[in-house]
């Protein structure tokens, strides 16, 4: 029996480690996902506005040391705000200059984003460095939780999940029930319709636009607890991030949170028995095969006939 609960204690702390990747999966897939189910838009640069997050909340981090030592237990807070606000300004900017100019044309848009990505990861080389830097954890973010003696808990996974439920709501909330969320999904539904009642489908275009690297940038702020930031951080991200959009189907919240969450705890759990190379090619493999069988992904919008 001492194997056995060995053995549960060991799979917990596994699951565990899945809902943290799960979180940050989340947070990528949920702002790409209003971006390409909206726009239909396929993103390339969503990756480098997480690293947007990440950077931000190093600076603010080194900053605080430095000037207000006082302010260490609390500036992680100001961190995902700025985060939030300098990556959504960002993606606005972005949609004003070049994506406006792109629409209906996705493989120009797939080639400018991905020439953006380039662009971006070279500026944070320039401007931070090659080497990869961390910010300086809170206290209250260190440590871990013992709910048994032999299940251990880190405190930033329990604080990353809370942030990731939290804006999880936030969005369904401002989706389902803002005037704001009603004119996005009568422009999902019927852009040309929704154009001729009167909404501005490019105002709601940039504002959702601006909203999904806003997100990409709290779950970069998010990153941190959990990893180093370098230039290609947001890049190791995107292909898993497309893979759960598509799997979820694409403008379904519901589906995206349930493909984050099928793929990161398939990984997590595989990697236990083998390597994490290994992990990713079995579960690609099943995501292939299920999309093969319904390609619409697990969860596709319903559209009157």
């Amino acid at each position: 029996m001492e194997w056995l609960s060995e053995f549960g204690a060991i799979a917990a702390m596994q699951g565990f480690n899945g809902l943290s990747v799960f979180c940050v999966l989340l947070l990528m897939a949920l702002g790409l996902a209003i971006i390409f189910g909206q726009m239909g838009v396929i993103n390339m640069a969503h990756g480098e506005f997480l690293t947007i997050g990440a950077y931000t909340t190093f600076v603010v981090s080194t900053l605080t040391e430095q000037f207000a030592p006082a302010f260490g237990p609390y500036y992680f807070f100001l961190a995902i705000a700025l985060s939030f606000l300098i990556a959504g300004a960002l993606g606005w900017l972005v949609e004003w200059v070049m994506i406006s100019r792109l629409y209906q044309r996705p493989l120009d848009t797939l080639l400018a984003t991905w020439g953006l990505s380039l662009v971006m990861q070279q500026a944070f080389r320039s401007i931070f460095g090659a080497r990869e830097v961390s910010a300086t954890l809170p206290e209250w973010l260190m440590g871990s939780w013992n709910p048994t003696e032999a299940i251990d808990i880190p405190r930033n996974g329990l604080f990353v999940m809370g942030l990731t439920l939290l804006l999880t709501a936030t969005v369904f909330l401002m989706l389902y029930r803002s005037r704001w969320g009603l004119q996005v999904r009568a422009t999902v539904q019927n852009r040309v319709m929704s154009r001729a009642v009167g909404i501005n489908t490019r105002r709601v275009d940039r504002m959702t636009f601006a909203l999904g690297c806003g997100i990409a940038g709290v779950a970069g702020a998010a990153f941190t607890t959990i990893g180093s930031t370098g230039p290609t951080a947001g890049s190791l991200y995107i292909v898993d991030t497309f893979l759960v959009v598509v799997f979820g189907g694409a403008s379904s919240l519901l589906g995206t949170i349930a493909s984050a969450f099928s793929i990161a705890q398939a990984q997590s759990i595989m990697e236990f028995f083998m390597s994490g190379s290994m992990a990713k090619v079995l579960t690609l493999s099943a995501v292939i095969l299920i999309l093969m069988m319904r390609p619409q992904g697990l969860f596709s919008s319903k559209v009157r006939k």
